[in-house]
């Protein structure tokens, strides 16, 4: 069977969408560095539920190394290629910003030649909805520009979709850019709001809530982006016969290239995440008020109308059930 590459792997979207495939009878080859940007005890913890089954087979490789990324490609075949790694994060990018030229730059364009030398039929990449910057109409339509980042991980997505196109355009090489909001479930980051909040509250210990807990986040569960990540890679795209240089439209283009935001379209404020997290836990929230920090931006949410013409699909799990499904699997996973 010609196998199908997951990068990031062993981290959280990439975990959950090699469990999904593998599920469906595919065989995954899981590519991850194993980068100690957040515990790796997590993310041995979800290799260790896929590197027993009998289709899963993991490489740990930086994309950054390029030499290791070609003999990977040589090893084996790929169909389809789902880039899930990154390093992700806005803080920590105002603090370490080469770490996401390293990561997000130069490791994207690794992989973008190795598929282009070996022929693959459908690269989808992770972009993210930080990409919408300053942009303040919403929702936050694929058909806006996004030309005004507000930091440094947000320009490393944006810089992934111009480098995309450019390889659908010169090497006809099918590429889909995904914009992921605020994503959230079991399984999840630690460095993210559902799960630090989560964490501390179950400890009696207060949580930083930035900007008055009024920002706003159109979060979406894990179970819906992985559906809508599974239905996108089977959706192989080709030039669109519409598109116009005089006008040019931003989602879409005369090369083989979509983009699709994937986002619950319901914008919540932390403030509504936080009394979500007391309902489930039975346990009140210690507050501490911080500013907003830089290169936050107070809004975000997702017009998914292309993403549910296209493929069927629109994320749809409230809050209320995906925190109570984290919160599950939290309380298991570290005997709380």
């Amino acid at each position: 069977m010609t196998p199908v590459l997951v990068t990031g792997a062993a981290g959280f979207i990439g975990y959950h969408l090699a469990e999904r495939l593998l599920r469906e009878g595919q065989h995954v080859v899981g590519l991850d560095n194993l980068s100690d940007y957040y515990t790796i005890e997590l993310k041995r913890a979800r290799l260790a539920r896929l590197e027993p089954q009998p289709n899963f087979t993991f490489a740990q490789i930086d994309l950054a190394d390029g030499a290791a990324l070609n003999d990977l490609f040589g090893q084996h075949r790929f169909r389809r290629v789902f880039n899930l790694a990154a390093q992700a994060g806005v803080r920590y990018s105002l603090i370490n910003p080469h770490a996401y030229v390293h990561s997000n730059i130069a490791g994207f364009a690794n992989l973008l030649e190795a598929c282009r030398q070996s022929g693959v039929e459908h690269l989808v990449f992770a972009s993210s909805s930080s990409v919408y910057g300053a942009v303040t109409k919403t929702p936050f339509s694929v058909h806006q520009t996004t030309d005004h980042p507000l930091n440094v991980y947000a320009a490393s997505k944006k810089s992934n979709e111009l480098f995309a196109h450019a390889y659908a355009h010169l090497y006809r090489l099918p590429v889909t850019g995904l914009r992921f909001f605020t994503v959230y479930g079991p399984w999840g980051r630690p460095d993210m709001a559902p799960f630090l909040f989560t964490r501390a509250i179950l400890a009696g210990e207060p949580i930083d809530v930035f900007g008055a807990g009024e920002l706003e986040r159109d979060f979406t569960y894990i179970d819906d982006i992985v559906e809508a990540v599974a239905r996108v890679g089977e959706r192989i795209p080709s030039p669109d016969p519409a598109w116009s240089g005089a006008e040019p439209d931003t989602a879409s283009s005369n090369a083989p290239y979509r983009l699709y935001n994937i986002g619950n379209h319901t914008p919540l404020k932390v403030t509504r995440l936080i009394e979500v997290i007391e309902q489930c836990t039975g346990k009140k929230a210690i507050r501490n008020s911080l500013p907003m920090q830089p290169g936050e931006v107070p809004v975000t949410f997702a017009d998914v109308d292309d993403l549910a013409r296209d493929v069927g699909f629109a994320p749809k799990t409230s809050l209320e059930q995906g925190m109570q499904k984290f919160i599950d699997w939290y309380r298991d996973f570290y005997g709380v």
